[in-house]
């Protein structure tokens, strides 16, 4: 059989790194043939011949359709409206979010039950699912009580999706992401922008207002490592997630300072003057007011974080792996 996998959010951030590291490396150690890219943008997407462009919000009638018209072995659900975007968009937001999985859950059981081919499902949570009143340590047992819209449409596909799983009519894992940076842009809609412009306007040599403390902490995690963990993903024994299907993505607890030091040591220490602290009260609270994360079973499946805050410095703002072009088979 062909081996097809769909990415949906396959034009944004994580969804390019994820695509060319797929079409790059194979999935697990076998070769893809064919990746379903679905977004509203897919433009620019490398290896054109091995890559299906599915242009469209996945929220419009007949883009998921388009998507799974032939069996798909592996899908990634990265698409969604996020955080501050969501606040100001509540009914996109649901539609994208929330609508669209539950119909991406109705195509991959028609497709179990027509062909017998059960989908790998790996679906891009986040931590938005805890909320804003964390305890001294989040672990892998900390309740969820979403404080935004977008974590409570996460919440919910979580759980659609793990009653998916018990059906049979998926293998699926939600991966639950936190800060994921270095995000290339303005980070238009994203209230934690903030967190990847550092990177990118330190390495011009441009000045940067951070609208937290120094000492605030957050969850970080770069795109690389966040891709390797989606990858592996794919490639788990989800039953050793038990019920839920769940795993809380590792990553490092890091005061702004520490990422500011950590990107001096690559820079420069020139980069110190260019950074500036004005904190505004409702980003403080929402993304430098983060306690230690504990994630033991997540680790002991294979998920990773970068390791330190110069791996994190050096992965976030490293190039994707280099595709080799094939033909599709």
């Amino acid at each position: 059989m062909t081996r097809r996998v769909l990415v949906t959010g396959a034009g944004g951030f994580i969804g390019r790194v994820l695509v060319s590291r797929l079409l790059a490396e194979g999935l697990n150690g076998r070769h893809i043939d064919r990746i379903v890219a679905a977004d509203v943008v897919v433009d620019g997407l490398a290896d054109e011949d091995r890559v299906q462009a599915v242009p469209g919000s996945i929220a419009d009638a007949g883009v998921l359709e388009q998507a799974l018209a032939e069996p798909i072995e592996a899908v990634f659900h990265l698409a969604s409206v996020p955080g501050g975007a969501a606040e100001k968009a509540p009914d996109l937001a649901r539609r994208v979010n929330l609508d669209a999985t539950v119909r991406l859950l109705e195509l991959l059981r028609a497709q179990a039950e027509a062909t017998g081919l059960v989908a790998r499902l790996v679906f891009a949570s986040t931590v938005a699912v805890y909320g804003e009143a964390l305890p001294a340590t989040v672990d892998e047992d900390t309740r969820c009580a979403p404080a935004l819209s977008y974590g409570a449409h996460k919440l919910a596909a979580e759980i659609l999706i793990a009653d998916a799983a018990r059906r049979g009519w998926v293998q699926a894992c939600s991966l639950r992401l936190p800060g994921v940076v270095a995000r290339p842009g303005d980070g238009a809609g994203l209230v934690s922008a903030f967190m990847s412009q550092l990177f990118w306007k330190l390495a011009r040599g441009e000045p940067v207002v951070l609208p937290v403390s120094a000492d605030g902490t957050a969850w970080w995690i770069s795109v690389a490592a966040c891709v390797d963990n989606l990858v592996h993903a794919a490639g788990i024994d989800t039953a050793a997630l038990g019920p839920a299907r769940v795993a809380q993505m590792p990553a490092l607890h890091l005061a702004m300072r520490d990422v500011v030091d950590a990107l001096v040591r690559a820079q420069g220490e020139d980069r110190y003057a260019l950074v500036r602290h004005e904190p505004q009260e409702r980003v403080q609270r929402l993304f430098a007011n983060y306690p230690p994360l504990s994630t033991p079973r997540a680790e002991a499946l294979g998920f990773r974080h970068d390791g330190d805050a110069d791996a994190l410095v050096r992965r976030a703002t490293a190039r994707p792996a280099k595709v080799v072009k094939g033909p599709a088979r």
